[in-house]
């Protein structure tokens, strides 16, 4: 398994935006954490941006989970970037 970052985008008024799929996007991502492919995510103080990390076979099995996200398909994300990263401490 490796590991990969997420450095995405939110949408302008996300925080109003995204109430009607909160519930779902939040479930999903508990559920992926208890399988371990997700380590963390959040966005940046502000709300403007996304970071995660993820442990995950492949950067594009990542993307594939990002883009079945109810915020990707909503329009809440905007941008996905996904990096492979290598954790050093």
């Amino acid at each position: 398994m490796a590991r990969f970052v997420l450095w995405g985008l939110y949408c302008e008024d996300a925080l109003q935006k995204r109430v009607p799929f909160r519930d779902e996007h939040l479930a999903r991502l508990q559920s992926l954490k208890d399988e371990g492919t997700l380590i963390t995510l959040g966005p940046t103080e502000a709300s403007t941006h996304v970071f995660g990390v993820f442990e995950s076979e492949s950067e594009s099995a990542v993307r594939a989970l990002l883009e079945a996200d109810v915020y990707w398909r909503e329009g809440i994300w905007t941008r996905l970037d996904v990096y492979p990263w290598i954790q050093a401490f």
